[in-house]
């Protein structure tokens, strides 16, 4: 059983924030109980990396309106000076599905356009396989809700709704020259994109989550 809070959100205008995913993408499978890596390089646009700071990556789904957290993979990460971060899936988080993305938020970066939120940056929409959990009712609806909120849609008023529980993942960074580092346990967000593509704004995801690309 897991514990719902909504809180209110409000969608900024979609730019492209600097943090570029590479990995996954649309064509990426990862499977619960193996390593995969999220990685990223700097997309040439402002803000730097540096100015990017620290972030927390995570695995979301949902809709242009609402998204829901269903595992942290890792937070306090550099994306200046980290370029990748490895972690286990946790197959309960929900069933085998093409609806999973990565969410990037930076901890220190507030957006230029909506200084209330942080700044952020979104992967493709991708596949995770092996999976033993389910999406609840209220998850479901959110990817659901991409039939009139289409990932990549209108700005306007947001909610986003957390789903707290238990599980977590120990992460291993990455940096430029291929030397692992063990991170610091990150705490799960348990319920239960391809070309990757950058945005800003608390929940705004852009076109290329669902095959479009910006390049």
């Amino acid at each position: 059983m897991f514990t719902f809070a909504v809180v209110p959100l409000a969608l900024a205008a979609s730019v492209l924030a600097n943090v570029f995913l590479t990995s996954p993408v649309g064509t990426t499978t990862f499977t619960a109980g193996q390593t995969a890596t999220v990685s990223w390089q700097d997309s040439g646009s402002a803000p730097s990396l540096a100015q990017f700071g620290n972030a927390t990556f995570a695995i979301y789904v949902g809709n242009a309106i609402e998204q829901t957290p269903l595992q942290t993979i890792a937070t306090y990460i550099n994306v200046s000076t980290v370029n990748s971060v490895s972690f286990t899936p946790l197959a309960v988080i929900g069933p085998n599905s093409n609806e999973y993305f990565i969410r990037v938020t930076s901890q220190t970066l507030m957006n230029p356009s909506s200084p209330q939120y942080p700044e952020e940056a979104f992967s493709a929409k991708f596949t995770l396989a092996g999976m033993t959990g389910t999406f609840n009712s209220s998850v479901q609806a959110e990817i659901n809700g991409q039939s009139t909120a289409p990932i990549g849609g209108p700005t306007g008023s947001a909610s986003m709704t957390m789903a707290t529980g238990t599980g977590t993942s120990a992460p291993t960074i990455t940096t430029g020259t291929g030397s692992p580092a063990t991170a610091s346990p990150s705490s799960s967000s348990s319920s239960g994109a391809g070309k990757p593509v950058m945005a800003t704004g608390l929940v705004v995801l852009v076109a290329t989550l669902i095959g479009a690309s910006f390049l």
